[in-house]
């Protein structure tokens, strides 16, 4: 099969993985609508690990609720749940064919410009959401990871679209494995915390059937622990990329600003839980705060600030 062939595949399973994310959403819709509720909707208490690393005050677990004596309570309460989940793995293994054949096509890391990266993204935040429900019950987070999912593929199909081809020299570098690879990763995660945070300031004090506010700032809390040093790794990273490439580690390059800021401001969410306890809607508006910053810095940066990152922009 040749490159050009490869590419039309690449794009046909990016077309596929939005139609049965889309599929997947309705499904999970369905579930969090009409299945049984539960007040524990998150992992069972009786389980939870303590959290280890930059947060590590996260607040002791609640008790288990009677029906669940000591163990998890069951996973699905609908047959549109269990299909729901099918359907996200075959879109998650339709964004990872699509990653594939492109780097296949082009013969190089396949995010080097901004469509590749936000197909590359996508599959990051499917990837945390499904790798987290392998442990915790969170298919509460579905229908809102997956039309996250639908709707930024459909960005990049429409408004980002690069053909699969040669990328500039700058680009020719084994540091892109390491640098965006770390971004993707920790943005994926970052973005299953910004979509639990939105749910939080949602979500009524009353019976719903989204989880407690407890429990959902207790995931999007985790998932910022977990992102946090890699986006860390992936900052330091960039800067010694940029010594290769450009002969200096940081040069106040919008791109390298707004990574800068991002850090600051996840930051600036994981101290405050730490060092003055802060918990809640204040919390929450402070990740928040910094989600907005990870977007604009992934997405905005790129299309409307020139610089040396220019390269990633719109092909």
């Amino acid at each position: 099969m040749s490159a050009e062939q490869l590419a039309e595949v690449s794009d046909l399973f990016v077309l596929a993985a939005v139609l049965l994310y889309l599929l997947a959403m309705i499904g999970f819709a369905l579930d969090l609508a009409f299945g049984q509720t539960r007040a524990d909707t998150v992992a069972s208490r009786a389980r939870q690990p303590v959290t280890v690393g930059a947060g590590g005050g996260d607040e002791p677990p609640p008790q288990a609720p009677a029906e669940a004596a000591g163990q998890a309570p069951p996973r699905w309460t609908s047959k549109a749940a269990l299909v729901a989940l099918l359907l996200g793995w075959g879109a998650w293994a339709a964004n990872l064919a699509a990653i594939v054949t492109r780097g296949v096509a082009v013969e190089r890391w396949p995010w080097a410009n901004m469509y590749e990266f936000v197909v590359a993204i996508c599959f990051a935040a499917v990837t945390a959401f499904l790798g987290t429900h392998l442990r915790y019950n969170v298919r509460f987070l579905g229908p809102f990871v997956m039309v996250t999912a639908a709707l930024g593929l459909g960005f990049a199909v429409k408004f980002l679209y690069t053909a699969a081809g040669p990328v500039v020299p700058a680009l020719n570098s084994y540091w892109i494995a390491i640098h965006v690879s770390a971004a993707i990763l920790a943005s994926g995660l970052f973005i299953l915390a910004g979509v639990t945070g939105i749910l939080y300031l949602v979500r009524g004090d009353g019976p719903s059937r989204l989880p407690s506010r407890e429990d959902l700032e207790r995931v999007a809390h985790r998932a910022i622990v977990l992102a946090f040093p890699v986006w860390t790794f992936a900052v330091i990273a960039g800067a010694l990329w940029a010594d290769k490439a450009w002969g200096r580690y940081w040069g106040w390059d919008p791109k390298e600003v707004w990574s800068f800021i991002t850090w600051v401001a996840y930051a600036a969410y994981l101290h405050a839980r730490v060092t003055a306890g802060w918990r809640g809607r204040a919390a929450t508006i402070v990740q928040l705060v910094a989600f907005a910053g990870l977007l604009f810095n992934l997405v905005g940066v790129n299309i409307f600030i020139s610089g040396l990152h220019s390269y990633a922009d719109v092909g």
